[in-house]
């Protein structure tokens, strides 16, 4: 999957960061393929995969409660702009 065209508003250099820490941490790996313009692959480690469930757990948090958390963002919207 491409993540950067994925995320909105995420750019290169923060994407490329990111990986980079989540590959220091262990928790992807980082193959470099020499095409050109060279080509990056990342795979979940086996640690990293022990994240899925909590973050897919995250995910269904924030899809429920998305109404809410717009509602709430309005209204501390308005307030701040008074």
């Amino acid at each position: 999957m491409k993540i950067r065209r994925s995320v909105e508003g995420l750019s290169q250099r923060m994407l490329t960061l990111t990986l980079r820490g989540l590959e220091r941490d262990g928790l992807v790996t980082r193959k470099v393929y020499p095409t050109k313009p060279p080509s990056v692959e990342y795979d979940l480690t086996n640690l990293g995969r022990t994240l899925l469930e909590p973050v897919n757990g995250l995910v269904t948090w924030v899809q429920k409660h998305q109404p809410t958390i717009e509602q709430a963002q309005v209204k501390y919207d308005k307030i701040q702009s008074k």
